[in-house]
């Protein structure tokens, strides 16, 4: 039997990728993992609440406590630390995790990007602002990325990749919706699974999926 994996989730906002993740394990979905944490770098941000209706242990780290990011990492490692957490899910975290905190998980965290990674990512891309982008291009399609985190924004090996329409009339805001339900909400979910399943392999810049054996 599989150790059961425990996850922490990273957040700074209102949790809409969190609460796709507390479905999940809700309908069983994260068999082999459990939400043992939610870390908010904001204080009194929605997501704290959804986690604690979830009977999840709901805390906050402040990125404003701190002077810099150094010392805000090196908090929120030993807050993960002291509850043995093995994975790091960053939904809707807008703080950047230094070097040090992605070596201490490497291979460990795992993030979602509304976007075709390499597409309309890399710093300043996030939030509303990378659909803004897509439309600005003009692009027929865009979608969602769930990835590990590396030391570079928006660098590190691909798990899933779903596409996403963009319909003439679309605005930045109809995008974003649409990407949430029919990407972010269904392959951030079935990328944790298949982590805490122990499915997911690293080969350079690559992640393989293991089939069932």
């Amino acid at each position: 039997m599989l150790k059961t994996t425990r996850i922490a989730v990273l957040v700074s906002g209102g949790g809409t990728n969190l609460q796709a993740l507390l479905d999940a394990q809700g309908r069983g979905k994260l068999s082999d993992g459990e939400i043992a944490v939610v870390i908010s770098s904001k204080p009194g941000v929605y997501a704290l609440e959804r986690a604690e209706k979830a009977g999840v242990e709901a805390l906050t780290v402040a990125r404003k406590d701190y002077p810099d990011a150094e010392s805000f990492c090196r908090a929120l490692l030993e807050t993960l630390e002291a509850r043995g957490i093995d994975l790091v899910v960053l939904a809707g975290f807008l703080s950047i995790l230094t070097p040090d905190f992605v070596r201490a998980y490497e291979n460990r965290i795992i993030n979602v990007h509304p976007a075709l990674i390499p597409s309309f990512c890399g710093k300043g891309a996030y939030g509303l602002h990378v659909h803004e982008l897509a439309l600005e291009y003009g692009v027929k399609v865009t979608g969602a990325t769930v990835h590990f985190v590396t030391e570079g924004a928006d660098e590190g090996p691909i798990i899933l990749q779903k596409a996403v329409d963009i319909l003439p009339e679309d605005t930045p805001e109809s995008i974003q919706r649409r990407v949430m339900e029919e990407a972010e909400w269904k392959l951030l979910p079935k990328a944790v699974a298949l982590f805490c399943e122990r499915k997911l392999a690293v080969e350079g810049r690559k992640v393989i999926i293991k089939e069932e054996q």
